[in-house]
């Protein structure tokens, strides 16, 4: 006999050995199977067997040997086979959900801060250049931002209102400020003819217009990438949670927890058997599959069409100039416009007076707000190609899951004895089926029926977002808003994009700055986002509360602490 040869027959005479007595331990005591039960299922060992039973009255674990298990025993393995399928679940998909979680909670504090920021440049530049008016104008302009946070966060309320709104209280400072200075504000009324009359004799040109195109453009892909995240997060947290039918419970505890009754309390399942089990149990969960892929390419789509005009960044942070040029050309038209007004409101009765001054120090212009060239690195989109690229790696996270659980958690090791169903073998004979509900129908170990109801209410609403994201992703077009309400519609016309549409600088000059965005600045992140955007958008709508009370001592303490 040659060495080789004796080699393997050494080999498989250990094989059989090892087999042989794990069913000669099992057959002889139920000692170990006692251990495991009190310690991992945290159960009473009194009525538990010593050693094998023959005929207990047992619905799963059927066998012609005698049995380690009670009746009371195999209900309780029922229990526990679930919970360990949801364990091994939610192990299995932490890793994504902490990537699309941590990212939500990112991108909604970086839109935060930069809200902040954009509020702030517009507040230094009237208390720089235009300071008669700032404390006026500084109502206003929170109350636009806050707005812009709502709408970003998910309430229902109107960029195209929100934006004329904020011209429209524009005007009538500039009127009396700039083209009529020195005196006191007119009346309430006449104040208010002024700002009605702002939509038809268009004191500040097209730039309305440019910013309504600008905020259009930029605000709803990034709310419409939050909601698509916050979807994302609630997929799986709705998977993680699963119910298992009847027929996927009894083929688990088959699986787990039958072999102890043997006495085979260390025995793994076979790859074949368990990925029959797992692609039996979870065939309507391999449905969302490639709903779930063109979702991660939607995202990805949206995601790189969110540049230039797009970037709302780039919006935010120059807000402040468009703002500029409006005053400054209303200022130049001040005759003509000064006419117009007088024909349509008349000419107000009005005394000498003060206008109150905000009391900001110049030196503290930039306390808080470095401004500096744009890093590749440290802007919102290299953050979001980031993400992208990571979440591009759980594509078919859905269709390869039961595998993954087989392979990662559940089945014996190669060349090792392994649980069939019935007995421990070298390995499973049974037909393996493939993943999906249609292909279940000559499954061995599960019989799959009907669809699930829950599957199917995901599915739909990630068809939906789908229809979102690819709707808000611009084209070669150009992308115009046609504000509906509260969320808007796009309509995409033809047509390079020029200095109109706000595609160009501002003619103040374009102001590039950089917002250092880390993982740090997430914080401590709370994995379950399921309340992510309720969350947020109480706290825009506690803002609302506080910002559109403000009184003069406020206006005056937020800018002296500037």
């Amino acid at each position: 006999m040659s060495a080789q040869t004796w080699r393997v027959g050494s080999q498989c005479l250990l094989l059989l050995a090892l087999v042989g007595s794990i069913r000669s331990e099992g057959v002889q005591s139920c000692e170990e199977v006692r251990k495991l039960f009190q310690g991992r299922l945290v159960g009473p060992v009194k009525g538990l067997p010593d050693s094998p039973r023959a005929g207990p009255d047992l619905q799963v674990c059927t066998a012609k040997k005698p049995s380690c298990c009670t009746r009371k025993m195999e209900e309780r393995y029922q229990v526990v086979a679930r919970q360990d399928m949801q364990q091994v679940l939610q192990t299995s998909s932490s890793t994504l959900k902490f990537l699309i979680s941590r990212n939500a909670a990112a991108f909604q504090e970086t839109l935060e801060t930069l809200i902040r920021q954009a509020e702030n440049y517009t507040s230094i530049l009237f208390c720089n250049t235009y300071r008669n008016m700032a404390l006026e104008a500084a109502a206003s302009t929170q109350e636009l931002f806050t707005d812009v946070g709502l709408y970003l966060f998910g309430a229902d309320v109107n960029p195209e209102e929100f934006v004329n709104r904020f011209f429209d209280s524009l005007f009538p400072l500039v009127y009396n400020h700039l083209i009529n200075p020195g005196v006191t504000d007119s009346s309430l009324e006449y104040s208010e003819c002024i700002r009605t009359a702002r939509r038809d004799i268009s004191p500040f040109g097209n730039i309305p217009k440019r910013v309504l195109g600008q905020m259009g453009r930029s605000l709803l892909p990034s709310r419409t990438f939050l909601q698509a995240l916050n979807l994302g997060i609630e997929v799986i947290n709705t998977t993680d949670h699963l119910h298992f039918s009847k027929e996927c419970g009894r083929a688990l505890l088959r699986m787990q927890y039958c072999p102890h009754c043997q006495g085979l309390a260390l025995t793994k399942p076979c790859m074949g058997y368990c990925l029959n089990v797992m692609r039996g149990c979870l065939a309507h969960v391999a449905e969302l599959n490639p709903h779930w892929h063109v979702y991660i390419r939607s995202l990805e789509e949206l995601s790189d069409a969110m540049h230039g005009t797009y970037d709302i960044e780039h919006v935010l942070l120059n807000f402040h100039l468009l703002v500029n040029d409006a005053v400054m050309q209303a200022h130049r038209d001040g005759q003509k416009l000064s006419e117009q007004v007088n024909k349509i409101c008349g000419r107000p009765v009005r005394t000498p007076t003060q206008s109150p001054r905000c009391s900001f120090d110049g030196s503290k212009e930039k306390h808080g707000m470095k401004i500096s060239i744009r890093n590749g690195e440290e802007t919102l989109a290299n953050r979001r190609k980031e993400f992208i690229n990571s979440l591009r790696l759980y594509r078919t996270f859905y269709g390869g899951l039961a595998d993954q659980l087989c392979a990662n958690e559940l089945d014996a090791a190669d060349g090792l004895p392994c649980w069939n169903g019935e007995d421990i073998v070298k390995s499973y004979t049974q037909r393996v089926v493939g993943n999906g509900i249609k292909a279940q129908s000559g499954n061995p170990e599960v019989k799959v029926k009907g669809t699930n109801p829950v599957i199917n209410q995901i599915i739909d609403k990630l068809r939906h977002v789908i229809q979102l994201l690819q709707g808000r992703s611009p084209k070669p077009t150009k992308w115009e808003l046609h504000m509906g309400s509260g969320g808007g519609t796009v309509e995409q016309v033809s047509g390079d994009c020029d200095d109109e549409d706000g595609c160009g600088g501002s003619g103040s000059g374009e102001v590039k700055r950089t917002l250092k965005i880390t993982d740090s600045d997430v914080g401590n992140l709370v994995s379950d986002s399921s309340a992510f955007s309720k969350s947020s958008l109480n706290i825009w709508k506690f803002s609302v509360h506080v910002l559109l009370k403000p009184s003069l001592e406020s206006f005056e303490h937020y800018f002296a602490s500037m």
